[in-house]
């Protein structure tokens, strides 16, 4: 490197503000935050995306400001920091400015709803699933190439889940039913037809005293160590399954509506957080239950029900959709020994499936939030819409994004709330989206039957022309 390269006090050019660059198909959000989090995981979230602050005081007066690519690379070259190179935050710092906003690229095109779409832990598969039994996993190394077909057995009016193993062999898919459907990705065969090209063997979920009850399941998680699944459902309950013995372990009675989302605290299993249509996220840990159906603890917050939750991984933090059009970030540790304090809110009738939010209800605040901040901005509708944080490896979790009811997908700032890109191309519910865990690259899938990918400014590629030639039906569930 150069001369000049090496010397800090070079004034290089800065984004404005620590905004991305407008590209065609997003739209950049420059509005106040909507609350700033005054909490550890402010820190936390700098401590994993923020350059070494020797570079920060190099800086007068603009400390708040992004350091620019320029000025990281001369930190490293004059060995600023002390070691010599980057460290994972500097990364994270450098990488977290380059939103993946251009395009969108067409990966597929479909004619019936997408209602899920997930990259593999690793960035290699990617998969996405359809109401019309189609479930496609994409070798995304390979350019996109169909790996595997699957076309889902005993369907009940949609694909509501799907979820890898971790050695990434098997995929489980549920429906409205309480069999769950496992099937060898590694086999040979493309074509996965239940039970003429492949077997897709039924794992069995009810239980002995459901009383012969058909209920469905929202959610389907594999556990980190692909010894056993998690799985919420529309009876209200939590069920675990264990895969080496081929048999449920254990059904709690969770909560008093539909449990519409479940998953792991972290890598150790023994924690699992739970969301449901009682408005309420529950806290489980499987190390001490005192009683069956007793919960750790119980965080509230949302006045509706909640879509979906994801948890930060380190045991402590989760966010949630809710359909009282909000995500919310909780931190554990708040959490309350019982729901004496949640009560009802609403004193209007409303149902998400085929209403708009009322307007007089946007305003109305839990009495007793328990939750860390809140994100506005988003649609919560007629599905459950679903909301993550972005990668740790690229961006240290500094964002949340989330699909959408107004076919956008939105991208949040943890700290500050503010929403810092829109997405636009869908013409129909965004349900879910998946960002590359290594790169700045984001999948959105909508009930328009289009799986797209978005990537960041800057990198040569023009967008393919997406065509729109179907003509759908309106009518939601």
């Amino acid at each position: 490197m150069g001369y000049a390269m090496s010397r800090l006090e070079i004034e290089s050019e800065l984004l404005d503000g620590g905004n991305v660059t407008n590209e065609a198909g997003s739209s950049i959000m420059s509005n106040k935050p909507l609350r700033n989090v005054d909490h550890e995981i402010a820190q936390l979230t700098n401590l994993r995306s923020g350059p070494h602050e020797r570079l920060r005081q190099l800086m007068p007066g603009k400390q708040k400001l992004p350091v620019s690519p320029v000025k990281m690379l001369a930190g490293r070259e004059g060995n600023y920091s002390g070691r010599g190179r980057f460290s994972s935050a500097d990364c994270c710092h450098m990488l977290s400015r380059y939103l993946p906003v251009n395009g969108p690229w067409p990966v597929d095109q479909m004619t019936s709803r997408a209602y899920v779409s997930q990259f593999s832990a690793d960035g290699s598969l990617f998969v996405a699933g359809f109401q019309g039994s189609d479930i496609r996993i994409y070798n995304v190394d390979r350019g996109w190439k169909v790996q595997k077909n699957i076309l889902a057995k005993s369907l009940r009016w949609t694909v509501t889940d799907t979820s890898l193993s971790p050695d990434q062999r098997y995929l489980v898919y549920t429906s409205m039913s309480p069999i769950v459907h496992i099937v060898n990705v590694g086999s040979a065969n493309t074509e996965s037809l239940a039970n003429i090209t492949e077997i897709h063997e039924g794992l069995d979920f009810s239980a002995a005293d459901d009383g012969g009850y058909s209920f469905g399941i929202f959610s389907v998680k594999f556990s980190t160590d692909g010894r056993e699944l998690v799985a919420g459902s529309n009876d209200d309950s939590i069920y675990v399954y264990d895969l080496e013995a081929n048999k449920l372990s254990l059904r709690i009675e969770a909560h008093t509506a539909d449990v519409n989302i479940v998953t792991f605290a972290d890598e150790s299993g023994n924690l699992i957080y739970s969301g449901s249509d009682d408005n309420l996220c529950k806290v489980w840990d499987r190390r001490c239950f005192v009683a069956k159906d007793k919960p750790a603890g119980v965080l509230m917050g949302h006045l509706e029900g909640i879509t979906f939750l994801d948890s930060r991984g380190d045991g402590r933090y989760f966010i949630s959709n809710g359909k009282d059009q909000t995500i919310k970030l909780w931190d554990i540790r708040k959490m309350s020994s019982n729901t004496s304090c949640n009560s009802e809110f609403r004193n209007y009738e409303w149902d998400y499936r085929w209403m708009d939010y009322p307007p007089q209800a946007r305003d109305f605040k839990h009495q007793y939030d328990q939750s860390v901040a809140t994100y506005k901005g988003h649609s919560v509708l007629r599905t459950l819409i679903r909301c993550y944080f972005s990668p740790e490896y690229s961006t240290g979790q500094k964002y949340i994004y989330t699909g959408s009811h107004d076919s956008c997908v939105y991208i949040y700032d943890v700290v500050t709330g503010a929403q810092v890109a829109v997405l636009k191309h869908h013409t129909s519910p965004v349900r879910d989206c998946s960002w590359h865990p290594h790169y700045p690259m984001l999948i959105s899938s909508s009930w328009d039957g289009d799986v797209v990918k978005w990537g960041f400014p800057g990198n040569g590629e023009a967008p393919a022309p997406v065509s729109k030639k179907r003509i759908r039906r309106r009518y939601y569930y």
